[in-house]
């Protein structure tokens, strides 16, 4: 049993290097107790791609379930990745790898985003959905990064 609680613990706080920076957010409905329901914009930068930041927006549950990060956010999820600066590629990226990963229930749903390099296009593809250990979602929301045929994008 101990072994079962102290995975879960781990399982909760696994999270990825890149954090989100909340960017704003709007009410949509009240909650007498609890935090109300939301929609939050975040920003995060590429790991891998210096001068790209993507801004995701996302429902977020409010009241006495959402406090105390118990409620599952919806799995509507929007994204808009944008060039903000020189983009440059240090060093060789994966043609497909997720970049960012975040827990929208307890323990089963995660919402994630994930880059693919079209060669063909020259062009950075991010793929924002939610999944679920049993059942994911089909809902999801794609953008594209063009990168100056200059630049090159090392694939590993």
């Amino acid at each position: 049993m101990r072994r079962l609680t102290l995975s879960l613990t781990l399982l909760l706080f696994a999270t990825t290097a890149t954090h989100a920076e909340e960017i704003g957010s709007v009410d949509t409905v009240f909650k007498f107790i609890g935090p109300d329901h939301k929609i939050v914009v975040e920003a995060f930068d590429d790991p891998g791609v210096a001068g790209v930041t993507c801004f995701l927006s996302r429902a977020k549950t409010g009241g006495l379930k959402g406090a105390f990060g118990l409620a599952e956010d919806k799995s509507e999820a929007s994204i808009a990745c944008r060039q903000v600066g020189l983009i440059s590629i240090p060093k060789p990226i994966q043609a497909q790898e997720e970049i960012f990963s975040e827990r929208t229930s307890l323990v089963f749903k995660r919402l994630r985003i994930v880059r693919m390099v079209d060669p063909k296009r020259h062009t950075l593809v991010y793929l924002t959905y939610s999944d679920r250990v049993i059942e994911g979602s089909p809902q999801n929301s794609v953008t594209a990064v063009p990168v100056d045929r200059a630049t090159a994008i090392p694939v590993r």
